[in-house]
């Protein structure tokens, strides 16, 4: 059996993308901090007919993170794909703009966008290294390409991300194995977010299949509503 590991899953574009995956017989781990979270949506897969199991860890805890993913490859077998989109709730995050920003407030950003991504990837290449395939995606929002004032802390993490992600899919050219980043130029279910389009997360989700098996020459993709 194949499998996909989502980290930062959610019961928007993480639940979406694991019935896409599912729904061509991947079996699916979810990862994020709320257990409780988790369980209702692998329920959701299960009542599908979709193989899903939760692996709760908070991926600014880099070793809870590692070991959540050893535990998806110990029982899935391994792991043939990556989803990484974890993001602060709206209402939580700590925003700001250029002229306000102090480091820290990158420093979090950083830490839960590019060096929770570096640690996700670290756990799962060696195994697609050795078997010469898999799919690592990685996802943020547009303003990593097209910054805007009142996120700027937000969008220079995001935009380090893109970066990183994009010379990984340089750097594996020729392995067999696809790194990808996805920028999301929308706002995914309620409420709008500076006046961005709203969508579904099923409206994106096929980009994230696409890019595992008929795009994955493609570096990047940017989803527009």
């Amino acid at each position: 059996m194949t499998s996909i590991a989502i980290v930062g899953a959610g019961p928007q574009l993480g639940l979406a993308v694991a019935r896409v995956f599912g729904s061509h017989g991947f079996e699916v781990a979810l990862i994020s901090r709320n257990r409780e979270k988790l369980d209702g949506l692998v329920g959701t897969l299960t009542a599908e007919g979709i193989t899903a199991a939760a692996f709760p860890a908070d991926v600014l805890d880099r070793d809870a993170l590692t070991q959540a993913l050893k535990d998806t490859a110990t029982r899935f077998g391994r792991i043939d794909v990556l989803e990484y989109s974890p993001a602060d709730a709206p209402d939580t995050a700590v925003m700001t703009t250029p002229a306000e920003t102090e480091p820290s407030h990158v420093q979090q950003q950083i830490e839960l966008q590019l060096y929770g991504a570096i640690t996700a990837t670290k756990a799962v290449l060696p195994a697609m290294r050795e078997a010469g395939t898999g799919t690592l995606l990685f996802t943020t929002g547009a303003r990593s390409l097209n910054p805007q004032p009142p996120t700027a802390n937000i969008d220079a993490a995001a935009a380090a991300l893109r970066n990183w992600a994009v010379n990984l899919h340089k750097e594996l050219d020729g392995t067999g194995i696809q790194a990808a980043h996805i920028g999301i130029d929308a706002t995914i279910g309620t409420p709008t977010f500076y006046g961005q389009p709203r969508v579904t997360g099923d409206q994106i989700s096929p980009v994230y299949w696409d890019l595992h098996t008929s795009q994955r020459d493609l570096a990047e993709r940017i989803f527009r509503a």
